[in-house]
């Protein structure tokens, strides 16, 4: 769900600008630094946040230390909501990948707001929307080449975070290891590691420790087509 008072609502936002302010005003917003982390797996529901500037990435932590990078998440959208609903442990970290601002909701409020509001249809077609957007991504997987994959999920990145940017302004996505990338687009990190040199030398991106910053966003859409990586 995206506020409209952002001017970042694209298709992704489920609730008026009036109903998400209302829903703002019931908790406090707070600032977290890149690479906090806002919540915890395994701690109970009993807040969520409401994302309103940032980006975050969803990632599961195992019992044998390894780590599953579940999704990404940016303004607008409804942190931890599952946990508040049916009441049992989180089941993955959220950790700010930039800079975010958030407003904490308390678990109980929130419930009787969304109740008074009949908001459960809503909240029923945004979790719709993530399992067409995962169902899409899996698909992706197995018919679209390395590095329109990598441009594609790179583009994803940079909409979540600025919807509308320029096409030549620099945009820096911290926190985010080579790694979670291979598991993002179903690949070796070797195999991000070639496709970034591709986007590199293609002056699409620049790459440093945790770290990506897309130069051209139109160079970078253009890598994300199937055919074009290919014969770039």
């Amino acid at each position: 769900m995206r506020a409209n008072s952002m001017n970042s609502a694209g298709n992704r936002q489920q609730l008026s600008q009036d109903v998400w302010q209302a829903l703002c005003d019931l908790g406090q917003e707070r600032r977290y630094p890149a690479g906090s982390r806002m919540l915890r797996q395994g701690d109970p529901g009993t807040h969520l946040l409401a994302l309103t500037a940032g980006l975050v990435k969803v990632v599961r932590r195992e019992e044998n230390g390894e780590t599953t990078l579940l999704a990404f998440r940016g303004p607008g959208d409804l942190l931890g909501e599952v946990a508040v609903f049916d009441d049992r442990a989180r089941i993955a970290d959220i950790v700010a990948l930039r800079p975010c601002r958030a407003v904490i909701l308390e678990a109980h409020r929130f419930q009787v707001f969304v109740e008074q509001r009949g908001l459960l249809m809503e909240l029923m077609r945004q979790t719709l929307g993530r399992l067409r957007e995962s169902d899409l991504r899996h698909a992706e997987l197995m018919t679209i080449p390395l590095c329109a994959r990598l441009a594609r999920t790179l583009v994803r990145l940079v909409d979540l975070t600025a919807p509308s940017p320029m096409l030549h302004t620099p945009l820096r996505l911290t926190g985010l290891t080579q790694e979670e990338l291979a598991q993002a687009i179903g690949v070796t990190r070797n195999a991000v590691v070639s496709g970034l040199q591709r986007l590199r030398e293609a002056g699409a991106v620049e790459t440093a420790r945790r770290s990506v910053t897309v130069r051209d966003m139109e160079t970078l859409r253009l890598w994300a087509k199937p055919e074009a990586s290919d014969e770039l």
